[in-house]
């Protein structure tokens, strides 16, 4: 099965996803991701103002077979949650790369953003 991975984000190799946009990034889960977790029923997010460190949780999100934290691809503080997913957390599933993104964050560390997959090397990863 061919999963979307677009070419203008950068990932995580536990199936985040990050858009950067001047100084600030977007965060979600992978098309991949939601996949394997099937229909999401709950997604936890942090608070606007949480400082995020790179590599530690920030949120969880519970499925019909599992529930899986969520890792900070980037170190930095939260701008923006997107509200529609404590009312419709389903958008993780119809998409993942736009409706169902999670939340904003100011970064910290643009240097943390080389340290994340390029689009290419998260295919091969989940191929």
């Amino acid at each position: 099965m061919s999963f979307d991975v677009p070419d203008d984000l950068r990932y995580l190799e536990s199936h985040e996803w990050v858009r950067v946009a001047g100084d600030t990034a977007e965060v979600g889960i992978t098309a991949f991701a939601q996949d394997e977790l099937g229909d999401v029923v709950f997604v936890e997010l942090p608070d606007e103002g949480t400082a995020l460190t790179a590599g530690e949780d920030f949120g969880v999100v519970e499925s019909i077979k599992a529930v899986s934290d969520v890792y900070a691809p980037v170190s930095g503080t939260v701008t923006a949650v997107n509200d529609r997913l404590r009312d419709e957390p389903e958008l993780l599933n119809e998409d993942p790369f736009g409706d169902g993104w999670m939340l904003e964050v100011e970064v910290a560390d643009e240097g943390e953003l080389e340290g994340l997959l390029s689009p290419d090397a998260y295919r091969d990863q989940i191929a």
